[in-house]
């Protein structure tokens, strides 16, 4: 008898201690694993307000250089241009090194690398030239565009033409059709016959356009010869080879000072 009440006494305290470890094992369940996902739009989630600076906002859907550089600066495409510019208004406290300096009136302004700047309050800022500034040197990065049979040289949301009277480059403003470029005319690519110009500085078809353009006027103006007239546009009895030669003269002067090789 004693062993059969021990028998049942083992075997309820088998199935008391079973019940109790099942009960545990229901009222703690497992930790879950933590999930990757980030709110969206919030710092670390991968995102970047657009149109900042370093926000990578691309032109052309994605397929373009950024829009803003590293230093906060923009990117101007017009014109497939693709030069990064201070945008107008900013203020800095110096100068860059190797500006110029211009005047209008008692105005003052700075030019250096396509930007200009005017004195304001202890500092320096970004600002639209006024039209008829004339410099006597180009930016080295421009953009050649042609309007309306016209040569216009552009940079940082500048248009320059060329002014053989100042022999330099001054600002004008806006071409009422500036959104309209087109192809040189044709007598703007077209050599006198006897000159083979090359460019020696890798100018492009339109800048080589522009210069014969503008070369070939101050050379007219200079000599009254015009290859484009019938005669050169010179008067019955004139010595068409000799003021011909002198055209001929004048016009590879121009276009050697401006970086190509006549022959």
């Amino acid at each position: 008898m004693s062993h059969c009440i021990k028998a049942a006494l083992l075997s309820f305290s088998m199935l008391l201690a079973g019940v109790q470890f099942g009960s545990a094992a229901v009222a703690a369940p497992p930790p879950e694993r933590a999930h990757g996902n980030r709110p969206e739009g919030r710092p670390g989630g991968g995102e970047r307000p657009e149109g900042r600076p370093g926000g990578g906002v691309r032109q052309g859907g994605g397929g373009g250089r950024p829009a803003f550089d590293g230093r906060g600066q923009v990117l101007d495409q017009r014109y497939n241009h693709g030069r990064y510019y201070p945008p107008m208004g900013t203020v800095r406290p110096t100068l860059p090194g190797e500006y110029r300096p211009y005047y209008r009136g008692r105005d003052r302004y700075y030019f250096n690398g396509g930007v200009w700047y005017a004195p304001r309050g202890p500092g320096f800022v970004v600002v639209r030239p006024p039209p008829g500034l004339v410099i006597s040197v180009l930016p080295s990065y421009y953009s050649t565009v042609w309007i309306a049979g016209n040569p216009y040289y552009y940079a940082d949301n500048v248009y320059y033409t060329w002014r053989p009277d100042d022999n330099g480059y001054a600002v004008v403003d806006p071409p009422d059709n500036a959104d309209e470029p087109s192809s040189p005319p044709d007598s703007a690519q077209a050599a006198p016959n006897d000159l083979i110009i090359y460019p020696k500085n890798g100018q492009s078809k339109d800048q080589q356009a522009a210069d014969q353009f503008e070369c070939h006027s101050w050379a007219k103006s200079q000599t009254g010869f015009d290859p484009t007239e019938a005669g050169g546009g010179v008067q019955p009895g004139g010595d068409v080879d000799r003021i011909r030669n002198n055209y001929d003269r004048a016009m590879s002067a121009c276009l050697q000072g401006r970086g190509y090789q006549v022959n």
